[in-house]
């Protein structure tokens, strides 16, 4: 698959605000971690080749190991995620998952229950955030770095 453009170069401003929404949510109380595994599972629904990438070496750099991040894709089956862990990426799919649904009350009350008020309003600003740069992502086909 061919890039289709530098979307960096063209929108440098753009990719600075985006940075700047980043930043805010590596500035919360979230785990590094658990940020990559949500930035991993959004990903991972958009087909954002480029982003799986990068946010898998992330993980790993942050300390995943192998077996969980293998089974994000199926981390409802697999025992390897904490509780906190699942309603992050209950919540994840619900709100990247949005032409199919409502984020459920339930998804909504499952991911408070484990996160304070600032904590849900990082997730829910980093959700939305991996969301954007998947969409650019997918629509230049960014390629990944090997």
């Amino acid at each position: 698959m061919t890039e289709r453009m530098d979307l960096g170069s063209l929108a440098g401003e753009a990719y600075k605000h985006m940075a700047g929404l980043d930043r805010f949510v590596a500035a919360s109380t979230l785990p590094q971690p658990l940020l990559e595994l949500v930035r991993l599972r959004a990903s991972q629904i958009n087909g954002c080749v480029y982003c799986v990438n990068m946010h898998s070496s992330d993980a790993k750099q942050a300390g995943e190991t192998d077996a969980r991040l293998h089974a994000v894709a199926v981390w409802r089956e697999a025992p390897f995620f904490t509780e906190q862990e699942r309603a992050a990426l209950g919540f994840t799919e619900a709100a990247t998952r949005l032409s199919t649904g409502d984020i459920t009350d339930e998804v909504w009350q499952q991911a408070a229950a484990h996160f304070t008020e600032p904590e849900l309003a990082a997730l829910v600003v980093a959700v939305a955030t991996i969301n954007a740069w998947n969409r650019m992502g997918v629509a230049t086909r960014m390629t990944p770095e090997s």
